[in-house]
């Protein structure tokens, strides 16, 4: 199952705040060995949300959403994804329960509503102020406060994917000094053909910078990695480029 992002707002593509969390996710992933295989950027725009969780709920990924679950009419959030769903919007009764054993008679008229998640929903707990969110299958949104957000994003990965664990990816890489991109291409294409399990990266140092410079690398299992950097080396050298070994990275 591929693990995607996405991170809703208009206050983060105008500028106003700044995104923390797919920093945070990647680290909290890369924990379990786990990487993102996309993020998203969205504003608050119900049509567009419902157009990109369509897709995503039909992908079958694992998604993580940051943002849009308030009560107020710039939140789009919980009614994009029932539309996607093509289901209707409930009160779920535990969410009930939790806002108003935090607010009483203030739970009513108004923040109820962030208790009303599309049909078929589970909730997901909220230590903060016990305004829970929402699960709807594999797809898992929450607030857009990071002290709020990231205890339940690591409540969910608790909860829902204890065992989803894998083997720490690794970086191996050289330095490859006096050539260029277009001149290691064919190497980097055989990379790719004989270790399609690991990820090849190219890295040019840009002129002014220093000598040129071609960081050349892959990043994978640990099982294939050595092979895959072994290859390259190989090509490099026997193309007559000088090359070093840089250090290893997890």
């Amino acid at each position: 199952m591929a693990i995607g992002t996405l991170i809703i707002g208009d206050e983060i593509l105008s500028g106003k705040r700044q995104d923390k969390h797919l920093a945070h996710v990647i680290a909290t992933l890369a924990a379990r060995g786990l990487t993102l295989a996309y993020a998203q950027y969205l504003g608050d725009d119900r049509t567009q949300l419902t157009e990109v969780l369509r897709r995503t709920f039909a992908s079958g990924d694992i998604v993580f959403s940051f943002g849009g679950v308030g009560a107020t009419p710039d939140d789009q959030t919980r009614q994009a994804a029932a539309a996607a769903l093509a289901a209707p919007l409930v009160r779920h009764p535990e969410a009930v329960a939790e806002i108003e054993a935090r607010f009483g008679a203030d739970a009513y008229p108004q923040r109820v509503h962030m208790a009303e998640f599309p049909e078929g929903s589970r909730i997901i707990p909220n230590p903060v102020n016990r305004v829970a969110s929402f699960s709807h299958g594999d797809h898992h949104f929450f607030p857009g406060f990071p002290e709020m957000a990231w205890p339940m994003l690591d409540w969910v990965l608790a909860t829902r994917y204890p065992t989803l664990v894998q083997t720490a990816p690794v970086e191996r890489a050289i330095a490859v000094y006096d050539a260029g991109e277009s001149d290691l291409v064919p190497l980097m294409e055989d990379n790719v053909a004989r270790f399609p399990m690991l990820k090849l990266f190219s890295l040019p140092r840009f002129v002014g910078e220093g000598p040129r410079r071609i960081e050349l690398g892959v990043r994978g299992d640990p099982a294939f990695a050595d092979a895959g950097l072994a290859h390259l080396v190989a090509g490099v050298s026997a193309a007559g480029y000088r090359w070093e070994r840089l250090e290893d990275r997890p």
